[in-house]
C-alpha cells in the first residue's frame, strides 16, 4: 500500500514538472525578448510587422497625446533609442524585431529638422532625424497609438520622436525609468 502511493505520488511530481517546465520556459522567453512589463509578450507581437516599417521617402507628422511626433506613411509613431548616437544603432536582432528601424533617406514635408541617414551593421541604410536613428515598434498595432513611448527595453529607453527634435515625455502610466532627453 504504502509502496504504491510513493509510485502514485513520483509519477504525479513527474506530470507536474512536465506541465510546469514548457510555462517556465515560455515564461522566460516572453521576459528576455520584451525586457519590460509594458512591451508585448512574443505571441503578441509575432504578427506581421509590415506595418512598422516605413519605405523610404514616407515620413509625415500626426498629433500623438497632444504632442506632434513623426510617423511612417500608415499614421504608426516613430521611435528613437537612448542608446543609439548619430552614427551608430544599438538596436539589432530581437530589437530590430521588435522595432523595426525606418529605411532611409526620408523627409517630411513642413517638418524643421534635419534627416540623414546611417548606415546599419547589416549594411542596410537607417533613417534620422536630428541625428537620431528612427523606429517604429510593432506594440503599436493602429495609427495614431504610441505604446513604446517611455518604455524601457532592448537595453535603454525608447521615446517618440517629435518634430521639435525633443523627446516626448513618458507617460505617466509606465514603470520606466527614462528620464527623458535622448540620452547623448
Amino acid at each position: 500500500m504504502i509502496r504504491s502511493l510513493a509510485r502514485r505520488n513520483a509519477r504525479n511530481r513527474r506530470l507536474r514538472m512536465l506541465l510546469v517546465l514548457p510555462a517556465a520556459a515560455a515564461a522566460a522567453a516572453v521576459v528576455a525578448a520584451c525586457s519590460s512589463s509594458g512591451a508585448p509578450s512574443a505571441a503578441s507581437a509575432s504578427g506581421s510587422s509590415a506595418h512598422a516599417a516605413a519605405a523610404a521617402g514616407s515620413v509625415k507628422t500626426a498629433k500623438v497625446g497632444g504632442v506632434t511626433v513623426l510617423t511612417n506613411a500608415k499614421g504608426f509613431t516613430l521611435y528613437s533609442f537612448a542608446p543609439d548616437t548619430s552614427t551608430m544603432s544599438k538596436c539589432n536582432g530581437t530589437c530590430a524585431q521588435n522595432w523595426p528601424p525606418v529605411k532611409g533617406p526620408v523627409t517630411a514635408s513642413g517638418v524643421k529638422g534635419t534627416f540623414g541617414t546611417i548606415k546599419r551593421s547589416n549594411g542596410a541604410s537607417q533613417a534620422t532625424f536630428d541625428g537620431h536613428p528612427l523606429y517604429a515598434f510593432v506594440g503599436d498595432t493602429t495609427p495614431g497609438q504610441a505604446k513604446g513611448n517611455g518604455l524601457n527595453a532592448a537595453g535603454g529607453v525608447w521615446h517618440e520622436v517629435t518634430t521639435s527634435g525633443s523627446a516626448a515625455a513618458a507617460p505617466a502610466s509606465t514603470s520606466s525609468s527614462g528620464g527623458g532627453g535622448f540620452g547623448y
